[in-house]
């Protein structure tokens, strides 16, 4: 997978992907995802770097089977709060402080 954390002014946000899922463009009706390395980065992580990354950003962005999984096994992301684009999964947190 891919992580990427970096600020926005005040908030800092995650960008994790699926490896395979960089560079694609994912489309479902009007919906268009560019899953881009400008935005998500190129650098690999691990499981527990993205529940790390988690516990600490404000907002985060999650496309692909494996990253969204651990979003939701670890308790950040419900089921419910999951759309699919083109037969993968994507799924944005936001917090309020």
């Amino acid at each position: 997978m891919i992580i990427r954390i970096f600020k926005r002014g005040k908030e800092i946000v995650l960008a994790a992907c699926d490896w395979d899922l960089l560079g694609k463009t994912l489309r479902s009706g009007e919906i268009k995802l560019h899953v881009s390395k400008k935005f998500y980065g190129e650098e690999p992580g691990d499981r527990e770097a993205l529940v790390a990354g988690l516990r600490s950003c404000t907002t985060a962005n999650l496309v692909g089977e494996r990253v969204v999984r651990i979003a939701v096994d670890a308790g950040f992301i419900d089921e419910g709060g999951i759309i699919v684009i083109e037969g993968v999964p994507h799924a944005q947190l936001f917090k309020m402080i």
